[in-house]
């Protein structure tokens, strides 16, 4: 037997023995596709929540600028002072929220201050409330740190909107903390303050902590744009059993840059700062930089690209309308979620079909939680030439599956 071949038996033989924890958690559901349209041509992909934009020139020229300067070391554990203290202006201008630059830790994007949050608050055992749909790391990012998800569905009768007495009816005596995600991905809903206001006094009242992901925070279009966003510790009575998370990547067009921070009281950022410390002891430097930058320079290019989305949204909404399919009113993020049941295909089945068929990309809707079965997100965070030509190539698809 050839020996690649033995060593291949001997370690999947040896899997059983690895963490059970890990080898529980599903793949992300949003990959496999856009592994096989990787290999096709002509594909429009509808799928990876990543801006179509190169990131703003003054974020470019800094972290060019730091490089040349020979800044190509460590920054403190929290992150650079200046970055921490821009943070910290910036939520308080937009949001009204008050920090201190030591309750900011700036990490490798928003995922590692998901993970650390986690880590921070939940025991094995812990229950972890997350609103669903949603996206796809939330729940693993629950499970790493041993505790039990308890997805709590939405509609989109409701507007996809969770409610107080949604998130009251899972409560148990094992209940720790409540993960909201809005602007949502995948659903492009905004909750509204009155319902915000009514989970707030239910946390207090039932002593919950608090995951808010707000990395689409700016990225919000009609009314929603008129309202402003609400930002979830700026509601009374929660702010100090909140963990705010924010970045850079989807605001300011800066993924590859995987620069994002987490907020939090200081008592709560003691215990996730550990964490950050041995996980990974700073971001990456350059792209601190940049993103100081970005706070500084950038803010007629968020608006500039801000614009720009909600172009291709009314473009795309219109469109899935138009061809049969009901499409809920995405309010913020760069994602809309028609409902494909109508052509009496399953989620998985209708993109399969449409990316063989029409060379387009999208992701099923039961990738982000039960509630997404019979959906599709599509993400219009690329050019307008492209969603025109992907709602072509859509009709054309549904045309014909319903023939």
């Amino acid at each position: 037997m050839p020996a690649d071949t033995t060593r291949t038996q001997e370690a999947e033989r040896l899997v059983s023995r690895l963490s059970s924890r890990i080898r529980s958690v599903p793949p992300s559901g949003i990959r496999r596709f856009f592994e096989i349209a990787a290999t096709m041509d002509d594909v429009i992909s509808l799928g990876i929540g990543e801006p179509d934009f190169v990131s703003p020139t003054p974020v470019i020229e800094a972290a060019k600028a730091s490089l040349d300067a020979g800044r190509t070391g460590y920054t403190a554990n929290l992150g650079l002072a200046e970055l921490r203290e821009a943070i910290v202006g910036e939520l308080h201008s937009l949001y009204g929220l008050e920090y201190d630059p030591r309750e900011v830790v700036v990490t490798i994007g928003a995922s590692e201050a998901m993970l650390i949050a986690m880590l921070a608050l939940v025991d094995p055992g812990d229950e972890v409330l997350i609103p669903e749909p949603s996206f796809v790391c939330y729940g693993p990012m629950a499970e790493f740190a041993g505790g039990n998800v308890v997805w709590v569905p939405t509609s989109a009768e409701n507007d996809f909107q969770v409610t107080a007495a949604d998130i009251e009816a899972r409560i148990t005596d094992k209940t720790k903390v409540l993960f909201l995600g809005y602007p949502n991905n995948p659903t492009g809903a905004v909750l509204r303050r009155e319902t915000m206001e009514e989970i707030a006094r239910l946390v207090v009242e039932r002593d919950l902590f608090v995951i808010s992901d707000e990395i689409y925070s700016r990225l919000v279009y009609g009314e929603a744009f008129e309202r402003g966003h609400v930002s979830v510790p700026s509601l009374e009575g929660i702010w100090e059993r909140t963990i705010l998370i924010g970045g850079f990547s989807k605001n300011y067009a800066m993924t590859g840059w995987r620069i994002g921070y987490a907020c939090a009281p200081k008592p709560i950022m003691d215990q996730m700062y550990k964490a950050h410390q041995y996980v990974v002891m700073s971001a990456p430097t350059m792209g601190q930089v940049g993103a100081l930058a970005a706070i500084r320079e950038a803010q007629a290019d968020v608006e500039s690209m801000r614009q720009s989305y909600d172009a291709r949204r009314r473009v795309i909404v219109d469109g899935l309308r138009a061809a049969g399919l009901p499409t809920f009113e995405p309010e913020g993020a760069f994602y809309c979620f028609p409902d494909i049941t109508s052509t009496g295909m399953s989620s998985e089945d209708f993109a399969q079909g449409l990316l063989e068929a029409e060379r387009v990309a999208c992701v099923p809707g039961d990738a982000f939680g039960p509630s997404g079965a019979g959906y599709l997100r599509c993400s219009y965070a690329t050019s307008m030439e492209n969603v025109e030509e992907a709602v072509r190539r859509i009709t054309r698809y549904v045309e014909r599956v319903r023939a």
